[in-house]
């Protein structure tokens, strides 16, 4: 089975773990991701989806509003049913986070009020919408902060509600009655977003777990029975996965300062080049080579993992470090 959102290809044994069909069909659909001891993680939507949806349902509300889901395709090329409210010219959609128990902006509804046009689509962006205060290089000063990315799913949906319809144009509005009091609990104005949040969304879907390094860090780390340390949100995601009953953290540079304070099962998780250089800072001394991927092609690599492996653990014998590859397999194991 794969993921159809990462391409993620799951072990076989964690597939066999999950025994309902009926999550094991979500998974499969990319509506939620699967972990090793076959517990699943629903996927949210992002607020990219979420003000799609709305905005599709007021253009099918100008004809019909016999309807409480519409269909629209995310940035991912997964198509998904989301639920919506109508009245006529009028549709909302309330942002659903999946698993993700930090998403600040789950429950926010997005509304999109849909006016007929003799030709043509236009769409604007109103209330609760933040714009950008300074120009950046993809953004100018007053421009709505709306990702490419969710700019193109929002107008990929309006276009199909305008074929279904049949209607020769519209114009609509999107706006979040909420968004400025919502906005202020995320990091829109530290980037230069203003009056409300942003709509977002590469994939179209929100991951099922808190990515975002923590100033409490090390407090959650030294609470913690166990423990996952990773250098980076690829080794983020696959740790969450592999180790589904531990608290996963996103440690970063902070490795060193975090593991001294800890007594309880603690492994260190990521990718070759930042997990290795870590647990051995000199691995490409007389390599030849100036990075780890340039070393990893070569068969002196796996001794030298092994090595480095032993080498820290000599040192700290609590600890356990996997190696994973970009795809999540595997690749070393000091277990």
């Amino acid at each position: 089975m794969q993921d159809p959102v990462s391409g993620f290809t799951y072990p076989e044994e964690w597939v066999s773990l999950c025994i309902d069909e009926t999550e094991r069909l979500l998974v499969s659909e990319g509506l939620a991701v699967l972990t090793s001891d076959g517990t699943i993680r629903r996927r949210g939507f992002t607020t990219g989806s979420s003000a799609s949806a709305a905005a599709k349902a007021s253009v099918l509300s100008l004809i019909n509003t016999g309807f409480n889901e519409v269909s629209i395709l995310t940035p991912a090329g997964i198509r998904v049913q989301i639920p919506v409210t109508i009245t006529r010219g009028t549709g909302e959609c309330r942002k659903y986070s999946g698993d993700y128990p930090g998403d600040v902006t789950a429950g926010l509804v997005f509304t999109a009020e849909a006016t007929p046009a003799d030709s043509g689509i236009s769409l604007s962006f109103g209330e609760g919408i933040g714009r950008w205060s300074r120009d950046t290089p993809r953004y100018k000063t007053g421009d709505p902060a709306v990702s490419c990315q969710a700019m193109d799913e929002i107008k990929h949906a309006i276009e199909e509600a305008v074929q279904e319809t049949g209607i020769p144009g519209v114009s609509v509005r999107i706006f979040a009655r909420e968004g400025r009091e919502v906005a202020e609990k995320t990091l829109n104005q530290m980037v230069g977003v203003v009056g409300g949040i942003s709509i977002l969304g590469t994939t179209g879907f929100v991951e099922p777990w808190d990515d975002h390094l923590e100033q409490t860090v090390c407090d959650r780390a030294v609470h913690a029975e166990r423990v996952v340390l990773t250098t980076g949100r690829i080794g983020m995601r696959y740790a969450r996965m592999l180790f589904p009953d531990h608290e996963v953290i996103l440690a970063g540079s902070r490795l060193g300062t975090i593991i001294p304070h800890l007594t309880g099962e603690v492994i260190i998780c990521g990718l070759p080049a930042l997990v290795l250089k870590y647990v051995n800072p000199s691995i490409l001394d007389g390599t030849g080579f100036s990075t780890v991927e340039e070393f990893m092609t070569t068969e002196r690599f796996l001794p030298a993992m092994l090595s480095s492996f032993q080498i820290y653990k000599s040192a700290h014998p609590n600890v356990r470090i996997v190696v994973v590859n970009r795809e999540g397999a595997i690749i070393g194991d000091s277990q």
